[in-house]
């Protein structure tokens, strides 16, 4: 099967080992450019290219869909799109390329929590079950026919969104693993989506993991387990940022642990002082 990966963060890659160990390999990944990063701002390739690098599979790290970029998809006898956590929309013009089309891994039980943040929102708005679902996409986002789909349901909730990642991949890898298996030999008779049903998540910001320590207890909670690392959560002390690093829910409390104030090094909360 020659196919084509689109993704970037490490989630494509541990959906990537999934498939390298049910033998599939693409043929081509394509990611996002390398960006400056850290204090230094040096050069970061994304984990996708690293991973790419390491299994010597050709790589195509475009700025944007352009003549260029398509010619080089249309000019190869590729069968099959994967698309798992790339960062952007496929144009028409590069989903139509493929023999079987593209198909998308999306981290929700669809229609349900459409667009970028599934996980995040389901732990935010306490919805338990979720699952994962393979698309047949087109143009429009998270709308194309279901394929495949598996309910997960977690025994232990709320779960830091890592963890809900983690298990939501490994049943996410497989499901793809058996749509690539399946689809092209037309052993799956596509599902369209309930439209009418559909709920959508929004992108999260930096600003989003602001919190007022006076908000609901429980909510604040599950920011810190939906945005921990990224964006990660803090509150204002004056005009300075104070992040939190760790906390807990007990008692129906909020109990702060650890925290970094801005410009500091990471302490206790007893010792912040107020």
């Amino acid at each position: 099967m020659e196919f084509v990966f689109f993704g970037t963060p490490q989630i494509s890659v541990d959906v990537l080992e999934i498939l390298k160990a049910e033998g599939l390999l693409p043929s081509l990944v394509v990611t996002a450019p390398d960006k400056p990063k850290g204090r230094g701002m040096k050069m970061s390739s994304p984990p996708v290219k690293i991973w790419a690098q390491e299994n010597r599979v050709k790589f195509l790290q475009p700025q944007k869909f352009d003549a260029e970029f398509i010619h080089k998809l249309q000019t190869a006898d590729y069968e099959l799109f994967i698309v798992v956590a790339y960062g952007k929309i496929l144009p028409k013009e590069v989903l139509r390329i493929s023999k079987h089309g593209a198909i998308n891994l999306h981290y929700s039980l669809l229609p349900k929590l459409r667009g970028a943040s599934p996980v995040e929102t389901a732990i935010l708005k306490d919805i338990n079950p979720t699952g994962a679902s393979t698309i047949l996409m087109n143009e429009k986002m998270d709308e194309g026919p279901i394929l495949l789909q598996q309910e997960v349901y977690f025994e232990s909730w709320p779960l830091s969104k890592n963890r809900v990642f983690q298990k939501l991949n490994e049943v996410g890898g497989k499901l793809l693993a058996e749509t690539i298996k399946l689809w092209p030999n037309e052993k799956i008779i596509p599902k369209e989506q309930n439209h009418q049903d559909a709920t959508y998540t929004q992108k999260i910001t930096k600003k989003d993991g602001l919190i007022d320590l006076n908000d609901n207890q429980e909510l604040n909670y599950r920011k810190f387990l939906a945005f921990n690392p990224w964006p990660s959560i803090y509150f204002l002390k004056g005009d300075k940022r104070i992040k939190i690093t760790d906390a807990e829910f007990r008692g129906g409390k909020f109990i702060i642990k650890r925290v970094i104030p801005e410009g500091k090094r990471e302490i206790d909360y007893s010792a912040l002082k107020i």
